[in-house]
Parts: structure tokens; sequence; C-alpha cells
């Protein structure tokens, strides 16, 4: 009887997991500021690192270049600071993304910035 529960318990979790979504992870990358960009245009505010290449990107990210979502918000004017910092003292920064390509078709919108260290 112990054996036909156990059996019919597994069917049934693994018939549950046909409704769980997939589950998508946001790319990452750690390294030194490379470059920024800021455009008079539309305020758009993006940046490249040096050092390892980004991993677990969304497929609409096409180009290593990371986006700060909102410029004009609390935590975009934030999140430009702590890259102007990186940037300026050589400081290897951490950076994560949120899984989407919002602000930008091909570039990964940041979700969260990292100070590290040099």
């Amino acid at each position: 009887m112990k054996i036909k529960y156990m059996y019919n318990l597994k069917k049934l979790f693994l018939a549950s997991l046909i409704f769980i979504p997939s589950l998508t992870y946001a790319g990452s990358q750690t390294g030194k500021v490379g470059y920024i960009v800021v455009r008079a245009s539309d305020g758009l505010v993006y940046f490249t690192l040096n050092g390892e290449a980004p991993a677990g990107q969304p497929a609409c990210a096409k180009n290593t270049y990371w986006m700060i979502r909102d410029e004009n918000s609390n935590s975009g004017k934030q999140q430009y600071s702590m890259i102007l910092s990186a940037h300026a003292s050589g400081k290897i920064v951490n950076v994560v993304g949120m899984d989407s390509c919002i602000r930008w078709g091909d570039g990964e919108d940041v979700n969260y910035i990292q100070i590290l260290g040099n």
C-alpha cells in the first residue's frame, strides 16, 4: 500500500510541474567599468564592463552593455552615480540585470550594482 501511495504522490508531483512556469534568470557580470554613454537626445545611460563576459542574459540582450532603466528615477540616479564613482576609482563592480530589455531593445536593464573593490 505504501509503495502505491508513493507512486501516486510522485505522479502528482510530476504532473504539477507542468503548471509551473519556466524559470528565467537575469544576466550578471563582474569587472571594471569600460565606458559610460549618456545620450542627449533621450537621456539614455548605458555602460560596459571589462572583464568576464556577461552570463545568463535574456535573449533580447544582443549587446553586452547595461542600460539604466530609468535615469530620472531616484534608483536610476543612484546607479549612475555608482557607475561614475566605480569608473573614476577603478573599482570592480558586479551588475545584475532585470531579465528585460525595456529601456532599450538590445541591452539588459540593470537591477542592481555592487561596488566590490580593486
